[in-house]
């Protein structure tokens, strides 16, 4: 019996709910990098970043290639990126509709609006 798609869509996004993850796929949304370029930019030791490369290694969102003693990394598929731009789009909405409702709320004393 083959696993439900819905199933697989929460695996997926449950490998996305870390955000030294999210980080490591927005920086590898703009280009390869190696190993030693994203340790300052995610700010994890070494050995954390490696278990959370190793989290999207297997599950193919990312690929590596080696070039001597140097490993990069690299989206496996360009979409990832698309992704992560579509919540950056529905997390933009779901703010503003937040600060919509802070300004009403700040304009208010006894939940009437100030004259």
């Amino acid at each position: 019996m083959s696993t439900p798609l819905y199933q697989l869509k929460a695996e997926f996004f449950k490998t996305l709910g870390h955000p030294a993850r999210i980080r490591v796929l927005e920086l590898l949304s703009q280009r390869e990098h190696a190993v030693a370029e994203l340790l300052p930019e995610v700010g994890l030791e070494p050995a954390h970043l490696s278990q959370q490369l190793a989290v999207l290694r297997r599950a193919n969102l990312v690929t590596t290639r080696k070039e001597g003693s140097t490993v990069h990394y690299s989206l496996a598929n360009p979409q990832v990126a698309e992704l992560l731009k579509v919540a950056r789009t529905i997390l933009t909405g779901v703010l503003a509709g937040q600060a919509e409702l802070l300004a009403d709320l700040r304009a208010t004393t006894d939940g009437t609006p100030k004259p």
